[in-house]
């Protein structure tokens, strides 16, 4: 068996522990699948007297982080500490003195992708979207024959637990979030999930990688959850449907773009996706010859993104010893992003209207006039308490837009209820 192939661990809170624990109790077998034996050669951490969930020996804790990503005797270094700063410099600088990375860092990936591949070093990053599930190298290797046309799925796991919780027990978003961080779910600070910022980071990196093209979180439109209420969550219940917050990634039907956008959307009870429950992922992708495949599991914690880790570890130490190194990013198709307004949605409306003859003309003439077609209407409701439920068959999201703003307009149309998109049942 060949010499020990050192790591350096950047980061030691809830996954980089973990990491460290499944490094030492699967070492035997990590060794053997790898050919050789790791040895973890340090620890960088910004305060090192701080209590950790996992045992190891006090020595290799460093606050010196540039320090032990250049040392020459490292050979992986993994990056778990998050955020842009220090991350990308720390990452670059491993890279520039021959490193091999494994990274769980989407923020940095979504942001700067470009200059992290243009590092030098192998590069693995399963751990940066849906936690265990094993998404990205399929994506990267195993579909690299195909051609893939849409991804469609649920990659935050904080908001899927709340609007998992609102739809069954009827919850308000405030209590479904503060149930959430009593769990561990949310962070104190839920911004980053439930405003779609996670997500929108991870749909960047599996649009990059469906469609081999660079796309930043900048591109991703990018909607949030904290304006869904629990009535909104109980009438798509009663028309069958299910409120998510989905990452959606697609060609254009000419195949000369792709769309990228992260927003709540309703769809059918029956869509395999309707059954995720609490913080699990899942995600569909849907290639030409391969047909419509489902990766579904945990999305996020401590040990189910160690696990991530863990795999990339055993990749590139593999490599390593066989002197070879990983795919390195594919974006000769440099597909442009199209706008949100140039891409073709569904939209549920719900508008409260005045209860006398001529309305439903004066509504359907407006979506008419905008290119908008009609696919179902209904009436609930008398006097007061009057209105319309508007389905539409598929449109830009401009023109959709600009319906929404006529209907404002219209002195029938005494507000418009709710406007949420439809995905999955056409």
């Amino acid at each position: 068996m060949s010499k020990p192939l050192k790591v350096a661990l950047l980061g030691c809170g809830v996954v980089g522990s973990q990491v460290i624990k499944l490094m030492e109790e699967q070492a035997d077998d990590l060794a053997a699948r790898i050919g050789a034996p790791l040895e973890l050669a340090g620890v960088a951490v910004r305060k090192p007297g701080r209590k950790r969930e996992v045992s190891f020996d006090p020595a290799l804790l460093t606050t010196d982080a540039e320090g032990l990503v250049t040392r020459d005797d490292v050979d992986i270094v993994i990056e778990v500490i998050g955020g842009i700063e220090p991350a990308r410099t720390l990452i670059l600088a491993a890279m520039a003195s021959g490193k091999s990375v494994v990274t769980a860092n989407k923020a940095l990936l979504a942001e700067d992708g470009a200059t992290i591949h243009a590092g030098g070093g192998d590069l693995y990053y399963e751990a940066s979207v849906a936690g265990a599930i094993p998404l990205l190298r399929p994506l990267r290797e195993s579909l690299a024959g195909d051609r893939v046309k849409r991804v469609l799925g649920i990659v935050n796991g904080t908001t899927n637990y709340i609007l998992d919780k609102m739809d069954s027990t009827g919850a308000s978003f405030n209590d479904a979030l503060e149930e959430a961080q009593a769990l561990g779910y949310a962070e104190a600070d839920p911004t980053a999930d439930v405003e779609g910022f996670d997500a929108a980071a991870k749909a960047a990196i599996l649009a990059g990688l469906a469609f081999h093209s660079r796309v930043t979180a900048a591109d991703v439109h990018r909607e949030g959850i904290t304006e869904i209420t629990a009535t909104d969550v109980a009438s798509a219940k009663a028309m069958g449907y299910v409120i998510k917050l989905l990452a959606i990634c697609a060609r254009s039907d000419d195949g000369r773009s792709i769309g990228v956008r992260v927003h709540p959307a309703m769809i059918p009870r029956t869509h395999p996706l309707a059954g995720v429950r609490e913080a699990y992922n899942a995600v569909f992708v849907e290639a030409e010859s391969a047909g419509q495949l489902m990766f579904y599991g945990k999305g996020a914690g401590g040990a189910p993104t160690a696990s991530a880790v863990l795999g990339d570890l055993v990749a590139v130490a593999r490599n390593r010893l066989a002197r070879t190194r990983g795919p390195e990013e594919s974006v000769y198709a440099s597909l442009a992003v199209h706008p949100m307004g140039e891409t073709v949605t569904r939209c549920h409306v719900s508008l409260d209207v005045a209860d006398k003859p001529g309305v439903l003309a004066q509504v359907a003439t407006l979506f008419a006039e905008h290119d908008v077609s009609i696919q179902t209407v209904r009436q609930e409701g008398h006097g007061d308490d009057a209105q319309l439920v508007i389905v539409t068959h598929r449109a830009t999201d401009a023109a959709l837009s600009a319906t929404m703003e006529g209907l404002r307009r219209l002195d029938i149309v005494r507000a418009i209820a709710s406007v949420m998109r439809v995905e999955g049942d056409d």
